[in-house]
Order: C-alpha cells, then structure tokens, then sequence
C-alpha cells in the first residue's frame, strides 16, 4: 500500500546530517514545481471559462478532476515506489507530469474541453506519485519532535511557487487573452476564444521544458538509500499493529479531505470572486495579481509556521489558525467591496499551515504504520474535488454565499486540533514508550 517503511533505522542509512539537508533542499524544489503548476489552474480556471462558456459548476468540474487524480494514484503511486524504488518514481512523477503540460498543447489546438480534462489528470497522478513520497520522507527524515516544522518549511517552497504561479499565468495566459483582458461577463467571438485557447500552448510548454529537466538532475543525484533490512523488518512488525487505533490518524484523513475543500475553493473561485462588479470590479489579469498575495500570504505563514512550531505546540498553532480562518472566511460572506476581497486575500495566511500540520500530527507516533497513513492522508487530497459542490452552490444561491462552505470547513479543523489529533491506543504507548528511551 505504501513505500518501503522509513523507520529510525532507515532514516541512519541516510547519512549525515549534511546528506539529510542536500536532499532536503532538492525536495524544496520538487515541492516548488507542483505548487507552481497546481496554481497555474487557478489562473487558466477563468480563462477556460469564457472559452468554453462553462457554468460555475463545469468550471469546478475542472478541479475536480484533477483531485479526483490524487484518489485514483495514490495506491497504485505507493506501490510504484515500493517496485521502482523512491529516486526512480520521482524521476517518473516528473516525466507524468511534463507528458500531461505536452499534451496541452493539442488540447489548446483543438480546442477540446474533454482534452484538457484528461491533460490536467495526467498531470495530477503525476504529482499524486511525488507527494506520497516526498511528505512522509520529509516528515521521517529527522528528530520526530520538529516533524511539523521541516515539513512546513519545505512546504513554504511550495507556497513560492503558488506564489509565483499567478504572476506567470497572468503574463503568459490572461494578459495575452481577450477573456483576461475584458471585465466580468464579455461574451468572446468564435475567433476570440480560439486564440484564447491557443494562448496556453507557450506556458505549458516551457513547464514541460522544466520538468524534464528537473527529471534529468535528480535521476544523476544521489539520494539518500533505504536500507533493506529496515524494510523487511517494517513488513513484520505491521503486521502487529492496526491503524484504526490511532485517532490522530482516523481523523486527520478527514481533516486532509474537508481542509482541501476550502483550499481550493478559494484559490479556483478567487479570481472570478475578485473580479466582480460589487467586489473588485476588475479583470481578471488584475485580479490574477490579486491572488499572488493570496498565496504570497500562505508562503509568509509557512516559513513564520515552521519557525514557531519550535516553540509552539503545532496543535495549538494549527487550532488558532483554523479559529482565524473561520473567521475572515464569515466576513467575506457578510462584507462587500474591499473589505470581502482583503478577507479573502487573509484566509492564505491562515491556511498556510494547515495541510503541513495535520499531515505531521497524523502521522505521529505511527511508528512501523507511518507510511500506510501516509498513504491515506496523501489519498485525502482527493477532497478538493469536491470543490464542485461549491460551484453548484455559487450558481444556485451566488458566488459569495458558496463561500460558507469555506467557514464551515474550517471548523472541522478547529476541533481537529483542539482534540482529534491527540493520540490514543498504541500511539500513547508508543509516546510513553519514547519518554522511557
């Protein structure tokens, strides 16, 4: 079900600690690369919109499908990893992905709506096969006590490049567009959404330039090995223990799931959000600047996160941020003008540490387990597919309204951190276990 385990004797076979960081910043940049392309969508979300003349609900549609990847390939991408090895699947997650940015390029020529559905898949299982591996190695890889604040820093790369994404898009896509260039509601010729399509080769074609390329450097970098020893005494002693005795686990997978909804709600709604009449009232290549401090914000949160989580118990930082969260998230409902966008614009900072945070909380204390939960929470991004329920509540009551169902997300989080992610069963006996050592 999972990658070979990474256990304590595993995590020796690594080396030093000069070993442990290299890997770790060339991680950073796989983490980078695929917060990059998840936020390109965010940018072409609206683009496709006025191309395809799509619904709120078609729109999501797009989302969707690209979460409902993550439910799809994490178990198969968890069993690649445990025949290919952990360099080789990254070096093939890479590859998936620049194979599904080529395929863009026919999807825009066409152009066809069930094309670039299946193009933005592909795309996604290849980032599913990157993420079951690269979080529970990151989370492993060091001291237990400052899992949370090495993967929330490296998490904070990934946060650069949904930073950077929006700036990329609406250069390279909206501002080169008649639909980024026209306010909320212009009906495009023919020859009009055409073009438009067609304006999405470019950027997706460098990405695939990229992503080899990154293939290239990791399969000629030496990773640190798992040893095999480590891995078959991983099998035997899974075999004693039982996952569904870990509440922090049981319920962070749904902590994973739900958090995902709001997430993605408000990065694939945020640009149309912005853009309308009584919030914003600007383009949607404006408002595409808009959502680079969206995700600027979650970047700041995560490099301040990581670096507080080695003082701060990560529950109670985690529990302050969903209160936070739910609260500017019920302003954006009520508000108008300004005041609504600026509050949107907040939540990323609230949300930076979010997903980081429960991952790590929900593999503690997991021991031989860790990577089967691993596995699960990985599974558990699959929740923001169902960010087309939002679409279908901004078309039948507004766009505003939909985000409710942000807020209420949020709460979940909130109990999440205030109790069920405290340890039960056989994680209390594996903490007092590590207290006795």
């Amino acid at each position: 079900m999972a990658p070979a385990p990474m256990t304590s004797a595993a995590r020796s076979d690594g080396g030093s600690a000069v070993t442990q960081k290299s890997a770790l910043t060339l991680l950073a940049s796989l983490f980078f690369m695929w917060g990059f392309i998840t936020v390109i969508n965010n940018t072409l979300l609206p683009h496709l919109r006025s191309v395809f003349d799509l619904n709120y609900t078609q729109t999501t549609l797009i989302e969707s499908t690209w979460f409902i990847a993550y439910f799809v390939a994490s178990l198969p991408s968890a069993k690649l990893i445990e025949k290919i090895g952990y360099k080789r699947a990254l070096v093939t997650g890479l590859l998936i992905m620049a194979l599904g940015a080529l395929l863009m390029i026919p999807a825009a020529r066409i152009p066809s709506y069930g094309v670039v559905l299946t193009a933005l898949f592909i795309i996604a299982s290849g980032i599913t096969l990157l993420q079951v591996a690269a979080n529970p190695y990151v989370a492993v890889i060091g001291p237990p006590e400052t899992a949370s604040s090495r993967l929330n820093l490296v998490q904070a790369f990934n946060s650069m490049g949904t930073t950077l994404a929006p700036l990329f898009g609406g250069w390279l896509i909206l501002s080169r567009s008649a639909s980024g260039n026209s306010q909320a509601g212009a009906v495009l010729t023919p020859a009009q959404r055409l073009a438009d399509a067609q304006s999405v080769q470019l950027p997706y074609f460098i990405v695939a330039v990229v992503l080899v390329a990154l293939a290239v450097v990791i399969a000629f970098y030496k990773l640190p090995e798992l040893g095999l020893a480590a891995q078959r005494a991983g099998v035997e002693e899974r075999k004693k223990h039982s996952l569904w005795r870990h509440r922090n686990l049981v319920l962070g997978v749904p902590a994973i799931f739900i958090y995902l909804i709001a997430e993605i709600g408000v990065s694939n709604l945020f640009i149309n959000f912005i853009s309308a009449p009584e919030i914003g009232g600007v383009t949607h290549a404006q408002a595409s600047r808009y959502l680079f401090l969206l995700w600027g914000g979650m970047m700041v949160g995560r490099f301040v996160g990581s670096q507080l989580m080695r003082k701060v118990a990560a529950e109670r930082i985690l529990a302050v941020a969903s209160l936070l969260a739910f609260v500017v998230m019920i302003v954006t409902v009520l508000a108008h003008g300004p005041v609504a966008m600026w509050s949107l614009i907040a939540v990323g900072l609230f949300h930076s540490i979010m997903f980081p945070t429960i991952f790590t909380l929900g593999i503690k204390n997991l021991g031989p387990l860790t990577e089967e939960g691993s596995g699960l929470l990985v599974m558990a991004i699959a929740g923001g597919a169902l960010v087309v329920v939002q679409g279908q509540i901004a078309d039948a009551y507004g766009l505003q309204i939909s985000f409710l169902l942000t807020a209420v997300c949020e709460l979940y989080v909130l109990f999440y951190a205030l109790w069920g992610c405290k340890p039960t069963g056989a994680a209390q006996e594996l903490d007092r276990a590590g207290d006795e050592a």
